[in-house]
């Protein structure tokens, strides 16, 4: 089990780069995490929703995401309450006191998840959350110290030096646990090191000495291009072109309070011909090549701050001018004209207008769609391109001008359906990766190219799943180099 001192301390990608070792060594490992909260998530090819985060640890293990990976998902909704989803499919919504009651009763799903991954799988690679110290929550704890007792599960605590005070974080998360609990942690990580290393080894051996537990890891800043969580995702504050690049294209994002699923833009993100950044306010706008109004978990208070925030007004006027418009799942439902919401699954209002930028409605209930899908792209600039993806969103869609695209879902056994909207310069889809395929971000490519009235220089791109694997074996590779492998085996593997 992989534990931090804090959220951000890089424990995910840790956990990614187990997984890969453990595969390339021969091992059949597979990820966990009984308890993750994130905005970003995925849907199984069995209709079953679970977080980014361990679908990027599966991908790294070469094993298809399972939702007993991830048995508990909580998706804020409120600064105070979030969308409980249990074994894939949604409980309810709950504020984060009834939640801290409520979850002992979810003590029997992690358990059976677990056991049934360990019974298949020769190592699972355990993910913590926040840190074990969180002494407030520590009472009935089913994610941290309290989990690794369940699983009896030897712990490794990673401390994230980029942030400062390292060997305060080390020392202050183990003096705050209760005995049995700091002998389970069997190695400290340092993570994210930049510098020279024999400067750090006097603090390296002291708090081995004042902890009476070994530093197992000295682990660089790692240069990957991995699925991040989103809430801390660095990406996130990139709200200027990069100059330094030699990107044609500009690619602006709305960075929505409540944005989700901003991992489907990371193929346009590693395209060298684009250059990805994230706004929030007007005078951050420009003039982009693509304008991009992303996933949110609240549509309606969404669509309220970017009225608010006078990016609406910006938007409205940018499409009016011929600008490219293209919305994503919640970001397309607000491009409609007209959002009900009679059953109040949304919050408190009863309706809004949307931006009026396609000819659809949408009308929100309490059932949530769950979908894989695959077909192809049938209208808009993007027309002819293939994709695999899937939907995760409340609501129904009615449109009244052309379907974006043509699919088979795939959760359904195959039954026919249409998607989304394409009108002019303004498009918009339910479907997140998009991009994954590497099909749409070409077509993407080559028609912003030529309204710009350059010449398309992309050629043949790596699918993004190809980019992907190169980058885990990269991440692999550095953690392997800088961890003492053998420390974690003899820790990992009972004899």
């Amino acid at each position: 089990m992989v534990q931090g001192t804090m959220s951000g301390a890089g424990k995910s990608l840790l956990c990614g780069a187990l997984c890969r070792i453990f595969r390339q060594d021969g091992y059949r490992a597979v990820p966990f995490k009984s308890q993750n909260m994130a905005l970003n998530s995925y849907i199984t090819s069995d209709g079953l929703e679970m977080g980014r985060a361990q679908v990027m640890q599966a991908e790294a293990a070469g094993v298809e995401p399972d939702v007993r990976m991830n048995p508990i998902l909580l998706k804020p909704s409120s600064d105070v309450g979030s969308q409980v989803i249990v074994n894939g499919r949604v409980l309810g919504d709950m504020e984060a006191r009834e939640y801290f009651k409520y979850k002992e009763r979810l003590i029997p799903d992690i358990m059976e998840a677990y056991r049934s991954l360990a019974e298949e799988n020769d190592i699972v690679v355990i993910e913590g959350a926040g840190s074990p110290a969180e002494i407030n929550l520590k009472q009935h704890d089913i994610v941290n110290m309290g989990l690794a007792e369940m699983v009896d599960a030897p712990v490794l605590l990673a401390g994230d030096i980029d942030r400062g005070g390292v060997f305060a974080q080390l020392y202050g998360t183990a003096a705050l646990l209760e005995e049995n609990e700091r002998r389970r942690i069997k190695g400290m990580l340092i993570n994210k090191f930049r510098g020279d290393k024999e400067i750090l080894m006097p603090g390296v051996r002291m708090i081995e000495e004042k902890t009476g537990i070994p530093v197992l890891g000295i682990i660089p800043y790692l240069h990957v291009d991995i699925d991040e969580e989103d809430s801390l995702a660095p990406r996130l504050s990139h709200s200027e072109i990069n100059e330094d690049s030699h990107a044609l294209l500009d690619i602006a994002v709305v960075r929505l309070p409540r944005i989700s699923n901003f991992t489907d833009f990371a193929p346009l993100e590693a395209d060298p011909l684009m250059s990805v950044r994230y706004i929030s306010r007007p005078e951050e706008f420009g003039d982009p090549d693509l304008l991009i109004l992303p996933g949110t978990k609240s549509t309606l208070d969404d669509l309220v701050w970017t009225r608010e925030s006078g990016l609406e007004m910006m938007i409205r006027k940018f499409a009016a001018a011929g600008g490219a418009v293209l919305g994503i799942c919640g970001g397309y439902q607000m491009l409609g004209e007209q959002l009900d919401n009679p059953e109040h699954t949304e919050g408190k209002r009863d309706s809004m207008k949307g931006l009026s930028l396609l000819p659809v409605q949408t009308v929100f209930t309490g059932e949530k769609t769950r979908t894989r899908v695959h077909g192809e792209i049938v209208s808009g600039p993007l027309a002819g391109a293939s994709v695999d993806a899937y939907e995760i969103h409340m609501g129904k869609t009615e449109v009244s001008g052309d379907s974006f695209s043509r699919l088979e879902n795939e959760t359904a056994g195959g039954e026919k359906k249409e998607d989304g909207c394409s009108c002019g310069n303004v498009f918009g889809t339910y479907l997140h990766g998009l991009f994954d395929s590497g099909e749409a971000t070409e077509k993407l490519g080559r028609w912003l190219c030529s309204r710009k009235g350059i010449s398309y220089t992309g050629g043949k791109r790596l699918s993004w799943k190809e980019y992907e694997n190169q980058q885990y074996d990269k991440l692999a590779e550095k953690v392997r180099e800088s961890l003492d492998m053998d420390a974690v085996y003899a820790m990992s593997l009972k004899k």
